[in-house]
């Protein structure tokens, strides 16, 4: 069918006041899980002003331990009347097939990851916005009749990009998710959309993040010679990503959990999280605090091995008990926890002193190019969110592209051999 020149006008200037709206919902649905997580940590952990990390350090020894168990219990108590009667069907499933959006399921679903996540749950605090952003983008676009199947996909996996770059500050980052990652495509008409939205959102949500970066980046030297590093943290990463990946893929369950059991076995997961923060307080929480204390070079060997354990472990415990959340920022802090285990590694043994939070941040790019399948994404997102001096983004650029390559090469290896095999 081939479209009226009047038709297809009609048509563009619908997508462009729907691009808008989109962004501007996204950034409200930013905007308003950020208020809503901060609100839950500081009646968790009983404190008024500052990050997670400062309110779990200056929590009772009881509060720290029955305030996620209480929070992951009530979250499990509305997922389990919520699965009940509605189907919460996967974002990026749900936008390719060109599905009917849950707006009420996912928006409803979206503040029990927020309970969760803000009671010290180990899971990434993303997946809230973007599921409300393309909840309320779908709503507020539905009255604009001359919009086609793929402009809505478009406009809701804009949606879901824009409501990551407004809760991280990351506009660049949050456009290429939705263009790279949710539509895999480089399409100047989603890609302008993309950017557009984001930008929006992260305006909006910038009345939340005060129009700074996500991280604050240590005054510091770093040299050029980091470059070369950031292929020697490649292979560690790519390590690190693969356990990742298939950890989570273990630990999620085939189906949905529904019972009354959610409600225990979140509870249990909260207990181990708050007994195990007692050693590590920057273990609760979506990660945020654990890349906090790398770039301020506070980890010691001991600390970043813990870490690099039990955060991925941890993530794990919640997803099995039937939790949902991202896993973006989980990916991340193990990322950062790897980079610091090695650069402190290195500066022990060899008597170097190697910048611990430019190869911290190398790591946390190289596993989220592992898990999330896209390097310059991983690499761009890292640098938004502490922007260091710009040419460190050839650092962690390096990282990325170089664990993604190597997980192509073992990819094609492993193919092979199975070819050869069967």
């Amino acid at each position: 069918m081939v479209r009226s020149p009047a038709s297809s006008s009609g048509r563009n200037v619908d997508f462009f006041c729907a691009v808008v709206i989109v962004g501007l919902l996204a950034g409200v649905a930013g905007l308003s899980t950020t208020f809503v997580l901060r609100f839950i940590q500081h009646l968790t952990y009983n404190y008024s002003f500052g990050a997670l990390l400062a309110g779990v350090t200056g929590s009772s020894p009881v509060r720290r331990v029955l305030g996620p168990m209480v929070g992951a219990a009530l979250a499990g108590l509305g997922w389990w009347l919520l699965r009940r009667r509605a189907e919460v069907p996967p974002l990026a499933g749900t936008i390719a097939a060109h599905g009917p959006i849950p707006r009420l399921a996912w928006s409803v679903d979206a503040m029990r990851q927020v309970l969760l996540v803000g009671s010290g749950a180990s899971l990434g605090r993303e997946g809230a916005p973007r599921q409300f952003a393309a909840a309320l983008g779908d709503f507020g676009t539905g009255w604009l009749r001359r919009l086609d199947s793929r402009d809505r996909e478009i406009l809701l996996a804009c949606a879901a990009g824009a409501g990551l770059g407004a809760v991280y500050a990351v506009p660049l980052a949050g456009a290429l998710f939705s263009a790279r990652i949710m539509l895999n495509t480089w399409h100047p008409r989603a890609l302008g959309a993309a950017f557009l939205t984001s930008s929006l959102a992260v305006a909006i949500g910038s009345a939340s993040t005060g129009d700074h970066a996500n991280l604050d980046w240590p005054i510091g030297e770093s040299t050029y010679l980091l470059t070369a590093h950031g292929l020697l943290v490649a292979p560690f990463a790519l390590a690190v990503g693969l356990a990742f990946n298939r950890l989570m893929a273990a630990a999620r369950p085939a189906r949905e959990p529904r019972g009354w059991m959610l409600i225990p076995a979140l509870a249990g997961a909260g207990l181990v999280m708050g007994i195990c923060s007692h050693w590590r307080p920057e273990l609760p929480g979506n990660g945020r605090s654990i890349l906090t204390v790398s770039l301020a070079s506070g980890l010691t060997l001991a600390a970043a091995a813990a870490i690099l354990l039990l955060k991925p472990l941890l993530t794990a415990l919640f997803l099995r008990a039937g939790g949902a959340g991202g896993l973006l920022t989980p990916s991340l802090a193990t990322g950062a926890a790897t980079g610091a285990l090695l650069v402190l590694t290195i500066n022990w043994m060899a008597g170097t002193d190697l910048h611990v939070p430019a190869v911290s941040l190398a790591g946390a790019a190289g596993v989220l190019a592992v898990t999330q399948g896209s390097p310059i994404w991983a690499a761009i997102f890292v640098w938004e969110l502490a922007r260091p001096p710009l040419w460190l983004f050839l650092v962690f650029l390096m990282t990325s592209t170089g664990a993604h390559g190597l997980n192509r090469l073992l990819s094609v290896r492993v193919l092979k051999r199975d070819e050869r095999v069967g």
